[in-house]
């Protein structure tokens, strides 16, 4: 029995042009629901069905080790196709079998976490349901066309906190068996078991208008809580090629080397120690060029060359000395050299040209920038101090 989440994804969308990876809050949108299945233990695919070469590349950038591009058929790529026929479609050229469990996910719900798809997932596991829907519980006062109230009664009008409401769907996720969507060409069909989200959940992303509402929404339920997760960092650490340069080697006519660092880091790592966060750089190389851009930036700490047991070692070194947790670590890193380190601190995170394996690390934050064009500066103000 395997569990397979599926997103269809569009290019065609008239209200907003490639909105499925118009940038969200800082990300392509698809990647907020992506990045949800893909921390999920019990999801063992994630498939992308697209029509769009552009959105194919956009989410093969993050480099999600369980995400899988399906073309779909252009006939189920229509402004009238259902959601159901390229659903349909992806099962019958598939090789699932019909006990294999299907998550339908909508990249239009950024929304929606991990927690709430596993809540949904074990309502199904753990019970005597045939599928699942999300819902937001929707507390209002309805009334039909001929004048009469639809859910209350207006003459002992209830207080809201006292009044149940209706269910609504939100449209995040729809979870059944294979061998159910084939029986019932329907994502739902059987008893149907419901799992409540968030009210803030409703909003969907269909038209322009959406867009700046939602960010907010996202910005003050999601990424603040995450912000407020990760407030505990005390101490924020960098390598050097690849992440505050592009790995580039520049040389003068002379022979020296130099290197192109970028002026949005610096002022990223001024905010730091603005709010009290210590700063320091740990590289593998040795040279003058680094030592003095570490003063310009007037790091706290800076390791360079050989380091006895590497840059994970160095860490804790700079971590007994101000008397802190790895824990209380953010580290930015890109290549083999600081898998160890980025393994074991509490904030992780790569420019989006990071070698694959770094990419793959637990948790790792994969920025939307590559090494030297401010990178670091995207990991502070999204992440450290969002």
């Amino acid at each position: 029995m395997s569990i397979i989440a599926f997103i269809p994804v569009r290019g065609g969308s008239k209200s907003i042009p490639h909105k499925n990876i118009k940038s969200f809050c800082g990300k392509p949108l698809v990647f907020w629901t992506l990045g949800a299945l893909q921390d999920m233990d019990k999801v063992d695919e994630v498939v992308v069905a697209t029509d769009c070469d552009e959105i194919e590349d956009t989410i093969l950038q993050f480099n999600f080790s369980k995400v899988r591009i399906y073309r779909r058929l252009p006939q189920n790529a229509t402004d009238t196709a259902s959601t159901e026929s390229v659903m349909l479609e992806y099962i019958k050229k598939s090789s699932l079998t019909k006990d294999d469990y299907f998550i339908l996910v909508q990249a239009t719900s950024p929304f929606t976490q991990k927690a709430d798809i596993e809540g949904g997932l074990n309502l199904l596991l753990e019970s005597q349901y045939d599928s699942v829907l999300s819902t937001v519980r929707f507390k209002r006062f309805l009334w039909n066309n001929d004048g009469t109230p639809f859910n209350y009664d207006f003459k002992n009008r209830p207080r809201r906190q006292d009044f149940d409401g209706k269910l609504m769907e939100n449209g995040a996720f729809y979870i059944n068996t294979v061998g159910n969507i084939i029986d019932s060409t329907n994502r739902l069909s059987g008893k149907v078991g419901i799992y409540e989200m968030p009210d803030y959940t409703a909003v969907e992303i269909d038209e322009l208008e959406d867009w700046s509402a939602a960010e907010d929404i996202m910005r003050r339920h999601i990424l603040k809580r995450d912000a407020i997760q990760t407030h505990n960092i005390k101490l924020f650490l960098t390598d050097v090629d690849g992440v505050l340069t592009d790995a580039g080697m520049y040389y003068s006519e002379n022979g020296d080397e130099l290197k192109k660092f970028n002026t949005r880091d610096g002022m990223g790592i001024r905010l730091l120690k603005e709010n009290g966060i210590k700063t320091g750089i740990i590289t593998s190389e040795n040279t003058k060029i680094v030592e003095n851009r570490a003063k310009k930036l007037n790091v706290d700490y800076l390791y360079q060359g050989k380091i006895s047991g590497g840059k994970l070692d160095a860490a804790k070194d700079i971590c007994k000395k101000e008397s802190i947790t790895l824990q209380e670590v953010a580290y930015i890193g890109d290549d083999l050299n600081c898998f160890d380190l980025l393994s074991n601190v509490g904030l992780a995170a790569c420019p989006s040209d990071a070698v694959d394996k770094v990419k793959g690390i637990p948790n790792i934050k994969i920025l939307n920038k590559r090494g030297g064009e401010g990178v670091v500066r995207e990991f502070i103000d999204n992440w450290i101090l969002a």
